[in-house]
């Protein structure tokens, strides 16, 4: 019997807290609920899972998704266009826990949506459904007291993201507000698969350990096994997105299986 639980922000402590004694980095896979489809977008999760993944980011699809590059805003139109909305993110949660899928599942998305759905109202059916936390790009820690304080409520993770230009200070200052652990962006762009990881980034990294305890999981650009072995080797998680979900328009399911399996396996710190 297991003491571990598979919901809430205990769950990506957990998770982190697991990673670390086995001497890899957190392998979290991000993929847009309703791309290409619904259920497809469900199996692909549900395959991420069984693939390796440590968590999976829910990806709520927006129509105006600003951190985002070319690859996800167009499978967020996509799922847009086929009727995806908010209350279809939260059902594929549910799913994804009545398919057994047991690792943390934050969802991903921006707020005008969640204002319109109503704050309270989703946080609380995404505690219900089976959710781990949150990550919402556009809302500032300065702005973000009420949300963060129901997720407080509901015992579910929150986790800003910081910029490589972010001063010590501003690190400090956005670490205060993290539940589980922090997003360290490691581009000022969008979202996309890059042919490189930037040259700063190991000093990005070691200057955001330098002000807070709390896992560092780095994302946008990182898209090759190389690449995420080189952010394992300093993080505490590495985040995919893009190179997912264009290979899964290419290629299909079982591509996107075996490249995350290899993208987990490159977690492990030499």
């Amino acid at each position: 019997m297991t003491s571990e639980t598979h919901n809430g922000l205990a769950a990506i402590t957990q998770t982190f807290q697991r990673a670390k004694q086995e001497r890899r980095a957190t392998f979290m896979p991000f993929f847009t609920v309703g791309y290409p489809d619904l259920p497809t977008s469900i199996a692909v999760l549900e395959a991420l899972s069984e693939a390796g993944a440590d968590a999976l980011e829910i990806g709520m699809p927006f129509s105006d998704p600003l951190a985002d590059g070319p690859t996800i805003q167009h499978a967020s139109q996509v799922a847009l266009e086929r009727g995806t909305r908010i209350a279809d993110c939260l059902g594929a949660v549910q799913t994804l826990r009545e398919r057994s899928v047991d690792v943390p599942l934050v969802m991903m998305g921006y707020l005008n949506p969640l204002l319109a759905y109503g704050l309270e109202r989703f946080v609380s059916e995404a505690a219900q459904a089976g959710a781990s936390g949150f990550i919402i790009p556009d809302l500032p820690p300065e702005e973000a007291e009420e949300f963060n304080a129901l997720c407080a409520a509901h015992g579910l993770g929150f986790t800003p993201l910081l910029a490589p230009n972010s001063s010590p200070q501003r690190m400090a200052e956005v670490a205060k507000t993290a539940r589980g652990f922090l997003y360290l962006v490691s581009v000022t762009g969008v979202t996309g698969a890059r042919e490189s990881l930037p040259p700063d980034l190991t000093d990005y990294i070691a200057r955001a350990r330098a002000q807070t305890d709390l896992p560092l999981a780095v994302g946008f650009g990182i898209s090759t096994p190389d690449q995420a072995r080189q952010v394992a080797a300093h993080a505490d998680g590495v985040i995919v997105a893009s190179a997912l979900i264009r290979l899964m328009e290419r290629e299909g399911l079982e591509a996107v299986r075996r490249l995350a399996a290899s993208l987990r396996a490159a977690c492990v710190v030499e």
